[in-house]
């Protein structure tokens, strides 16, 4: 019997842990700093509310839920695992409207799941950390976002990220430009979201299988390459100036805050889920294949539960893919690298191992990780297991240092050993460890 995980799940071992958690404390401090409430939702949702919000390709990847005990035996589902947390947040607008605030700000952070082929920061089990503001059509609601993510990143230690910004009305007048048919539009979308992925010729042989024109096909891509040939073939269209101006009001927007220098209008820029209706945003690094998360406008998808349509623009940052990065350029700070304790309270002996466990206390009430050796053994055999472990010291309490009312600590990382007063004992490890007393 196999002991991996499913495909495209993951165990999460100790320092696995201790990454996540703190790249999830960064973005909940950066969220609340802005102004964003949290919000959770189930796990699962009724098929209906998933099905038909993302598109073709979306629908594919929703892991359903076979109905249970006596209708097992129909293999129909009544219910689905979460895709994303965009969807399950405009059916809580539509369900709690009247308790919510004119102006509704959340920020959400749970594990979605897709029914995707598992690559290099990509799963199928992975959380999201969104935010979102329901509400309001001011580019400042997108301009805030931005700066929210840019100081999300920033805080987080990357410097070489970009923030690509188009709107949705100016592909569609692009693609009318192009004379590709309207109801292909949708699947034209999904077929250039993945222009980084497959390359040109790689869309354009999807594009025509999808029932696009060759000519049709070149001429958007053509226009993919060059901006200003982009920018006057959706002047062609009623709508392509307005959306235009509107993309350039959010870079004004966006130059007072952090994410002046990060984003840029960017033509090219699809994304091919379905519910976006106006700005569309992405973050690129140069390492990795794929974004670091993205967002967009999306006017239309509350008034499929509510009946009216309701005003709302997210972002979405992968924590997957935002801690594969850091892993593998190391930017995780060295307290996090390590281990989870501060100190390692030694054993003497039998007759010492009371005192072992107050110690331990009395450090814990200063604020430090303890963990107490379980078994009284040789103190070599001590020391390696808390090398093993990256614990930085050990307090050791001798027949000598109980009747002197003192405590040994050992630096493990220098080899240095220092004798003090008991008393003295956490704010020297605290000290040491960077850790506030």
């Amino acid at each position: 019997m196999s002991t991996k995980p499913p495909s495209g799940t993951r165990d999460f071992l100790p320092a696995d842990v201790r990454r996540r958690e703190h790249v999830i404390g960064v973005v909940r401090r950066v969220y609340e700093r802005y102004g964003f409430e949290p919000l959770e939702t189930p796990a699962f949702e009724n098929i209906e509310t998933l099905i038909g919000k993302y598109g073709e390709e979306g629908n594919k990847l929703i892991f359903k839920i076979l109905k249970r005990g006596e209708h097992e035996a129909s293999g129909e589902a009544d219910l689905a695992l979460r895709y994303d947390l965009t969807v399950p947040l405009a059916r809580v607008v539509a369900q709690y409207q009247n308790e919510l605030p004119k102006f509704f700000k959340r920020y959400q952070i749970q594990p979605v799941w897709r029914a995707d082929r598992p690559a290099k920061g990509r799963f199928r089990e992975f959380y999201q950390c969104d935010i979102d503001s329901i509400g309001s059509t001011s580019p400042m609601v997108e301009a805030e976002q931005l700066s929210a993510v840019t100081e999300v990143l920033t805080t987080l230690g990357f410097r070489d990220f970009t923030i690509q910004l188009n709107h949705r009305v100016l592909l569609t007048a692009m693609l009318e430009a192009a004379n590709v048919p309207a109801g292909l539009h949708g699947e034209a979308l999904v077929a250039i979201d993945k222009l980084d992925k497959i390359g040109r010729d790689g869309v354009r042989k999807e594009l025509v299988g999808r029932g696009v024109t060759d000519e049709s096909a070149s001429a958007c891509l053509d226009a993919f390459e060059d901006v200003p040939a982009f920018e006057r073939l959706v002047q062609a269209s009623d709508k392509g100036g307005p959306a235009k101006s509107e993309v350039d009001r959010i870079l004004s927007l966006a130059l007072g805050t952090p994410a002046a220098g990060h984003v840029s209008f960017v033509p090219r820029l699809a994304r091919g889920l379905s519910y976006y209706t106006g700005a569309i945003m992405e973050i690129t690094v140069p390492d990795l294949a794929g974004s670091l998360g993205g967002g967009g406008r999306y006017d239309n998808l509350v008034g499929m539960f509510l009946g009216r349509d309701v005003p709302a623009c997210g972002f979405s940052l992968g924590l997957e893919r935002i801690i594969v990065v850091m892993t593998e350029r190391g930017m995780f700070p060295d307290s996090i690298a390590g281990g989870g304790v501060d100190v390692m309270v030694t054993v003497w002996n039998d007759d010492s191992r009371s005192d072992a466990l107050a110690l331990a206390g009395e450090l814990r009430r200063g604020g430090l990780r303890v963990d107490v050796y379980p078994e009284a053994d040789k103190l070599g055999k001590q020391f390696k297991y808390a090398s093993s472990r990256s614990v930085p010291f050990v307090a050791i309490v001798g027949d000598d240092e109980r009747a002197n009312g003192t405590v040994s600590v050992k630096d493990l990382r220098s080899g240095a050993q220092e004798t003090m007063p008991r008393g003295d004992v956490a704010a020297f490890i605290a000290a040491g460890a960077n850790r506030e007393p």
